[in-house]
């Protein structure tokens, strides 16, 4: 049986699902993103699921043989948090989120309570490298 994947790229509308997002300032940083990661990317914003926008994509395959479809980078304005969504695995994103400001590392996320709180060009940094990193990871 193939693994359905949960996240999908969608039609739903990114600006009707930002305008949902409760707290203003969350939602101010949203479009701020959109802006910064449309921009950095060349990308137009998708969304993933019901709560990512997403930026590009690439088709990943595991030597498990599972295989799927993700965003190339992308967010999510989270309740508690933003999420920053990068590549996973690639060594440069440590270095660069020496200088990122205040955030929370996880395995594929970062974590941000506001734009304000991070180095905007560092940010900009991070998604071209997490692109330039998946395109020489799955040169599909």
């Amino acid at each position: 049986m193939a693994y359905e994947q949960k996240t999908k790229e969608n039609d739903k509308d990114v600006m009707e699902f930002i305008e949902q997002v409760d707290h203003p300032r969350k939602k101010e940083d949203a479009y701020k993103l959109i802006d910064i990661f449309t921009e950095t990317t060349g990308y137009e914003a998708k969304m993933w699921g019901e709560s990512i926008i997403g930026f590009g994509s690439y088709h990943y395959k595991y030597p498990t043989g599972h295989e799927g479809v993700a965003p190339l980078v992308g967010f999510s304005p989270r309740k508690a948090k933003i999420s920053l969504y990068f590549a996973t695995g690639d060594q440069q994103r440590e270095k660069l989120l020496a200088d990122f400001g205040k955030h929370k590392s996880g395995k594929a996320c970062v974590y941000i309570n506001k734009v304000d709180d991070i180095d905007v060009d560092v940010l900009k940094a991070l998604i071209r490298q997490s692109v330039t990193f998946l395109r020489e990871t799955y040169p599909d």
